[in-house]
C-alpha cells in the first residue's frame, strides 16, 4: 500500500525583476526540482506562486507621491477621516505617509483592542483588569495611554498609536473607537482603510450622512503608464518596497496562470493546476493574527483548484460504519467506501466535519507557510498528490 500522501515543496528561483519572463522562470525551476527529486508528476498536481514575484516582474510599483495625488483628486480639501487601518509597517506605513500627503487634515481611527486582521493595539487580558470589556466606548489617544498605561505590540514590541503619529505629524488627530459613525462627529469625507468589511462600512457610512467615502480599493485603481495601479484592489494587498514606494497586487493573474499551465503541459505531458497566491487565511493561535492582510487568498487558480472538498470524514466512517471490522478488512471496505462516494451533500453525514472552505483558499493556505515570508526564497510552491486519498495507489 502507497504510505504517503500529499506532498509540497519549496521551490527556489532566481531573483525576480521587472520585465523577466516568469512563466519561463517558474516552468525551468519546478522542472529541475522534478528533475533532482525524481518526481513523477500527475494530473491534478499543482504549482503555485506568490503574488509578490508576479507584481514584481510586471513592474507593478508606485511612490508615496503617486498615493498622495489620487487621495487629493479623489479627496478634495479639508478635514478627511480614516478609519480602521491594520496595524502594519509593511503593509499600511507606506499607505499612511501616502494619505498623509494627500489631505489637508486627518482624524485618523483605530480599533481597538485589535484590528481588523487580528494584530493586538493592547492586550484584551489587560483591558479585561481594567474592567474594559464591551470596546463600544470612544477615546482620544491620551484618554487610552492613560488608562492603559503601555501600547505595545507583544511580539514586535512597537507602539502603532505613536507609530502612526509619527509619520502623520500636526496634521492628525488619533482617536480609537469600533464604531464606523464615530468618524461622522469629526467631518463627513472619510477613508476606509478597512479591508474585509470595507464595503459595509462604505455603504453605511453613506446612508448616515457621508459625503464622500473611498476605500482603499479606490486608490490608485485607474490603468496609467507613469505608476503601478490595480483596476480592482487598488493599494489593497500592497507591501513596502522601497523607501517611498509600495509594491501593489498583481494584475492580470487570470492569463499568468493559464499560460502557465500551458507551458508546464507543453514541456511535460501532464496538466497542472496553476495558481497565484498571498495570504494564507489562517490564524496564529498565540497571537491571535489571522493571515489575511491581502484582498483575497488566491487572485487567479486554473478550474481544477475551483470548488469545495469532496471528501468523506476518515474518522467518521471509521468509528461507524467500521466499528466492527478489523484489520485489512477494515482498510479494503474503507477504500472502496472511498472510491464508490458521488458528490457529497452539505449536511451528508459522510463529510460531516470536513472543512467548509474553498480548495483555492486550502491551497493558498499550504503555500503560504511552506514558502514563508522571510529568506527562504522559495517563491514558488510544487504539491504533489493533493486531490489523493486513502483510495490512491
Amino acid at each position: 500500500m502507497r504510505t504517503y500522501g500529499t506532498c509540497a515543496y519549496g521551490v527556489r528561483a532566481p531573483i525576480i525583476r521587472p520585465k523577466d519572463d516568469l512563466v519561463k522562470i517558474v516552468a525551468d525551476s519546478v522542472c529541475q526540482v522534478v528533475k533532482e527529486k525524481n518526481i513523477k508528476l500527475k494530473q491534478g498536481d499543482i504549482i503555485a506562486v506568490t503574488e509578490a514575484v508576479v507584481a514584481k516582474s510586471q513592474g507593478n510599483f508606485a511612490s508615496i507621491k503617486d498615493i498622495s495625488k489620487d487621495v487629493r483628486k479623489k479627496v478634495g480639501k479639508g478635514k478627511v477621516g480614516l478609519i480602521f487601518p491594520i496595524l502594519s509597517r509593511n503593509r499600511f506605513a507606506s499607505i499612511l505617509e501616502g494619505i498623509i500627503g494627500g489631505v489637508d487634515e486627518l482624524v485618523l481611527q483605530l480599533s481597538y483592542p485589535f484590528d481588523e486582521v487580528g494584530n493586538p493595539l493592547v492586550s484584551i487580558d489587560k483591558l479585561y483588569e481594567l474592567n474594559v470589556h464591551s470596546f463600544d466606548k470612544t477615546f482620544t489617544s491620551d484618554e487610552f495611554y492613560k488608562l492603559v498605561g503601555n501600547v505595545e505590540h507583544p511580539f514586535t514590541g512597537v507602539d502603532y498609536i505613536q507609530a502612526y503619529k509619527e509619520i502623520c505629524g500636526d496634521k492628525a488627530k488619533i482617536i480609537l473607537s469600533n464604531d464606523p459613525l464615530e468618524i461622522l462627529k469629526y467631518t463627513d469625507v472619510v477613508i476606509c482603510a478597512d479591508i474585509h468589511s470595507r464595503k459595509r462600512n462604505k455603504k453605511l457610512l453613506l446612508a448616515n450622512g457621508a459625503k464622500t467615502v473611498i476605500t482603499l480599493d479606490e486608490i490608485l485603481n485607474k490603468k496609467s503608464l507613469l505608476h503601478g495601479y490595480h483596476e480592482t484592489f487598488g493599494v489593497l494587498g500592497s507591501n513596502k518596497s522601497k523607501e517611498g514606494s509600495v509594491k501593489l497586487f498583481p494584475r492580470d493573474c487570470q492569463k499568468f496562470v493559464d499560460k502557465l499551465q500551458t507551458e508546464m503541459q507543453s514541456r511535460t505531458g501532464v496538466k497542472i493546476e496553476c495558481m497565484v497566491y498571498g495570504d494564507g487565511a489562517f490564524k496564529d493561535p498565540v497571537g491571535g493574527i489571522w493571515e489575511l492582510a491581502d484582498p483575497v487568498v488566491s487572485p487567479a487558480f486554473t478550474s481544477g483548484l475551483q470548488g469545495t472538498p469532496n471528501e468523506i470524514k476518515f474518522k467518521f466512517v471509521a468509528d461507524n460504519d467500521l466499528a466492527k471490522v478489523k484489520g485489512g478488512e477494515a482498510e479494503e471496505q474503507m477504500k472502496e467506501i472511498i472510491a464508490k462516494k458521488g458528490k457529497l451533500e452539505k449536511d451528508e453525514k459522510l463529510a460531516l466535519g470536513t472543512t467548509p472552505r474553498k480548495i483555492s483558499d486550502l491551497v493558498g493556505s499550504l503555500c503560504d507557510l511552506v514558502s514563508g515570508s522571510g529568506d527562504k526564497e522559495t517563491p514558488i510552491v510544487l504539491i504533489t498528490g493533493y486531490f489523493d486519498n486513502y483510495a490512491t495507489e
